[in-house]
């Protein structure tokens, strides 16, 4: 069972739902040729999307076009539905940062046909994660650096100050049409920068405040049938 891991404390919570927002912060939404939303763009991953530091993602064969999307991620600690949302951060029990792994091409022929994104966005270890942080130790979430190196170089970086939907309207929002139960991820969303990632990369994702996480990345490899 996949589960989120607290820094320092041994607590940790099994992974339901993966919550993803979608063009989040304006420059990435203008990168990506699309308006800027009137509400959350939301979408799913699955639970087994999830992985750790140190583990590699693993590009399936039916794409030649993997890209990488830094963000941060909330962890709810507290069963919400239909919250306020000036009491959404009593629902919220930790950070993290995150990488919304893509695959591009099945994205693009998918939107290109009006068919839903679920396997660019949601295939085995496209949800690398972080330890996550106490709530209590992130004195404001919007105030925080965000950046990605790929092999050492910088590709994004930003500060979640640029979020369009905040993290108290996110709560409130999301749990109108979700349960969100602990042990939940809401990823943000991505700012600017997002690119392709190759067959032995090493991506380095850093939410100030919060820490550090190192992935490595490979192909699948292509089994003939026999």
């Amino acid at each position: 069972m996949s589960r989120i891991l607290f820094k320092g404390s041994g607590k940790s919570f099994p992974v339901g739902k993966i919550l993803c927002l979608g063009r989040n912060y304006v420059a990435h939404a203008k990168e990506m040729g699309a308006d800027i939303p009137n509400l959350p763009v939301v979408f799913l991953k699955p639970a087994t999307a999830l992985i750790h530091g140190s583990e590699n993602v693993i590009i399936p064969p039916i794409s030649s076009e993997g890209h990488h999307e830094v963000e941060m991620v909330v962890v709810i600690g507290q069963q919400a539905k239909n919250v306020r949302q000036e009491e959404a951060y009593s629902h919220v029990s930790g950070y993290a940062v995150g990488l919304d792994m893509t695959l591009r091409d099945i994205q693009a022929e998918a939107k290109k046909k009006g068919l839903p994104w679920t396997i660019a966005k949601g295939f085995d270890t496209s949800a690398p994660i972080s330890y996550a942080v106490e709530r209590s130790n992130v004195s404001n979430p919007h105030q925080l650096q965000l950046s990605l190196k790929v092999n050492g170089d910088l590709r994004q970086e930003s500060n979640t100050s640029n979020m369009i939907f905040k993290i108290d309207f996110l709560v409130s929002y999301l749990s109108s049409i979700f349960t969100l139960e602990p042990g939940d991820l809401i990823f943000t969303g991505t700012p600017e920068g997002i690119g392709p990632v190759r067959s032995g990369d090493v991506l380095e994702a850093e939410l100030e405040a919060v820490g550090s996480l190192r992935v490595g990345v490979i192909n699948q490899p292509t089994f003939a049938s026999s």
